[in-house]
């Protein structure tokens, strides 16, 4: 019979953050509920309340109070939360003012730089101050074009001071990629860096910064951070923006003023992948990003002011913003910029003890990875202070789960948690309360709807399906930018099934109350008219010591679709029949024969968006001949050109 991998004790339940909120709303509101499950039911059947007691259980503050709660309409997206209500979003992130580090910032090259939380604050103000200066308020947009440091996250909290908009690329960005992005929101103040490391690479930005210049005319200030281009000038930039050196242009010191806007105003604007077209501008607002971050970096991480909070992100997705708000419940962050893998494997798993690290983020490809370069942690490591393990970005596999608890540490919260940029949060994550089976994410987030519906709208209590939210929350979009009547925001999430959001992910609930994500519901294969996840596929492959990575697509083939299997093999294997043949048994013995692939076929590499997301639907569209719109979006747009036109594919 099956056991959990994990499970917490009493004492460590009754210690966490998640059971005192569960107690609160009992003597709050004179209930008896004893366990998660039942504190999630109240959460749906009481979303108001159960909103209320964020507030009020994380002490917002708000400048001027609300109406009321939720004001909906019978379907959604038309609701409204709190109306009424003025707060600043930065104002909460820098609550904290001692001499306790509120960041580490380390750099590939190993440099580290520290700011207290006092020292944070200073800097934000000195830099609000300049802004100001320059012009920016409420709804103006500032972007950010910058690697994962202080910097960055100093520009950010200046913005927010002001009731500004913050929108981020990272460095590895293609130039058309940030144009595409930021031409659209049209930035008045662009943050950049001149130059950044990656890979024991040292990277000039400045040539690639100047074509970028020459495509955002509505800008009127470009702040440049030398970073790892110390002998940048101001003169090398060609701008009808006034141009600054970072030093030069703000001077830290005295205090922040917070801005109060209403609670759905525009916070941060974030972007779809981009791989279908030019990318999606989604916007949040304040009050519900907040919120939602509180709930689930307080409650669902068990992160305090003790803790040590990492995640390997860059600024161009979404886990960054999620990373930040870390300081709302007065955390330590720690920042990286560089690769995960220089010098070695074990570069991150480092941080973990020099840091000391509580909760460390990162991606199922990474752990995945450190799996097949044999590494083992518990062996090389201490991690005495690692209490949680976050991973996101892709479905966690089975044999992933095993690995951290076999190699990595027995005693751990490990929580797979999916949501994304659409909501700058999660549907589904960790828990400290609960147990950890292998492959599912823990639970449903507090104050989240979410079903498994089948394709006629039916919710699905077992078996394989749409993962939607039936209500709305607070961290759901204010809109798209530029999209005025809303349509194409409502096409993009209500048109499966109006009034529902549907999120797109292909999912399965467990007995434990927990989910499965089996993958993109647009890359689900379909042989033979049988739904197919590609992660039930990718978990079966990587148990396959050669085989680095893989893709899956399903191939228009006679009047039916093919199952096609591209692998990335370790230097000097080769794809011999025998080994096509373990790939296939291997598949076959653990799933059914509809998943087995009817061609396997090598490739030098396989492409993917710049946060680590392998691009199933442009391999896709590239082996049939199509366009694919937007390859900037890719971190590795080259890889495209090995997929097509090829003869396996013909026959």
């Amino acid at each position: 019979m099956q056991q959990p991998l994990w499970t917490p004790s009493p004492e460590r339940i009754a210690a966490t953050r998640m059971d005192a909120f569960r107690r609160f709303v009992n003597q709050r509101h004179a209930l008896a509920l004893v366990d998660y499950p039942a504190l999630h039911a109240w959460s749906i059947a009481e979303r108001a309340a159960f909103w209320q007691a964020i507030v009020d259980y994380f002490e917002v503050r708000f400048s001027q109070p609300a109406s009321q709660v939720l004001i909906e309409q019978p379907s959604m997206p038309d609701a409204s939360w709190f109306p009424g209500a003025r707060l600043n979003f930065a104002e909460h992130l820098l609550r904290r003012r001692d001499e306790h580090p509120a960041l580490v910032a380390i750099a590939e090259d190993g440099s580290r730089e520290v700011l207290s939380h006092a020292q944070l604050a200073e800097h934000v103000a000195g830099l609000q101050r300049s802004l100001r200066a320059a012009g920016v308020g409420p709804g103006d947009r500032v972007a950010a074009f910058m690697p994962n440091t202080w910097q960055t996250l100093v520009g950010m909290l200046a913005t927010a001071s002001l009731g500004a908009t913050w929108s981020s690329c990272s460095p590895d960005f293609g130039t058309q990629g940030v144009i595409d992005r930021f031409g659209q929101i049209e930035p008045k103040v662009l943050i950049a860096c001149a130059g950044y490391h990656y890979a024991g690479k040292q990277i000039d930005l400045t040539s690639k910064l100047n074509e970028i210049l020459t495509q955002l005319p509505s800008l009127q200030q470009l702040l440049v951070v030398p970073y790892a281009w110390p002998q940048v000038q101001a003169g090398d930039f060609t701008s009808g923006a006034k141009v600054s050196l970072w030093a030069d242009f703000y001077q830290p010191g005295g205090e922040p003023e917070f801005t109060p806007v209403a609670f759905d105003h525009p916070l941060y604007i974030l972007y779809s992948s981009g791989t279908t077209g030019v990318p999606k501008c989604i916007v949040h607002g304040t009050g519900g990003t907040l919120l939602q971050h509180l709930k689930e970096l307080g409650l669902h991480t068990d992160l305090g002011a003790e803790d040590r909070l990492f995640y390997f992100t860059t600024c161009g997705w979404m886990m960054w913003n999620w990373l930040v708000s870390g300081l709302a419940v007065g955390a330590t962050l720690v920042l990286f910029d560089g690769s995960p893998f220089h010098p070695g494997a074990e570069r991150l798993l480092d941080m973990v003890d020099a840091e000391s690290i509580s909760v460390f983020g990162t991606s199922a490809k990474y752990l995945a990875a450190l799996e097949k370069a044999g590494v083992r942690p518990a062996q090389s490591h201490r991690l005495t202070g690692l209490k949680s393990l976050l991973s996101t970005g892709s479905p966690l596999s089975h044999e992933s789960f095993e690995y951290v608890y076999r190699e990595i540490k027995a005693d751990l919260c490990l929580s797979s948690i999916s949501g994304g940029t659409d909501i700058v949060s999660c549907f589904a994550l960790g828990n400290p309360v609960l147990p950890v089976w292998a492959g599912e994410l823990q639970c449903k987030g507090l104050g989240m709807a979410v079903e498994v519906w089948d394709d006629e709208g039916r919710p699905l209590s077992s078996g394989k399906g749409e993962l939607v939210c039936t209500k709305h929350f607070p961290s759901m979009p204010t809109g798209f930018w530029q999209d005025a009547d809303g349509s194409r925001f409502r096409a993009a999430y209500f048109e499966r099934f109006p009034g529902v959001w549907a999120h797109g992910d292909y999912a399965e609930e467990t007995a434990h109350g927990g989910l499965v994500i089996h993958g993109r519901s647009d890359a689900v294969l379909n042989p033979g008219g049988v739904r197919i996840g590609t992660a039930e596929i990718y978990r079966q492959v990587e148990k396959v010591e050669t085989v680095l990575e893989s893709i899956a697509i399903g191939q228009e083939w006679q009047g039916d679709v093919r199952v096609v299997l591209f692998v990335r093999l370790r230097e000097g294997i080769e794809l011999t029949d025998a080994l096509q043949d373990q790939i296939r048994q291997t598949i076959r013995a653990n799933t059914t024969p509809r998943h087995v692939p009817a061609r396997i076929v090598a490739v030098a590499d396989i492409p993917r968006t710049i946060s680590g997301k392998i691009v199933e639907l442009a391999v896709r569209n590239v082996v049939h001949g199509q366009p694919v719109k937007n390859t900037d979006a890719l971190a590795n747009p080259d890889a495209l050109v090995l997929f097509r036109n090829l003869p396996a594919l013909q026959s």
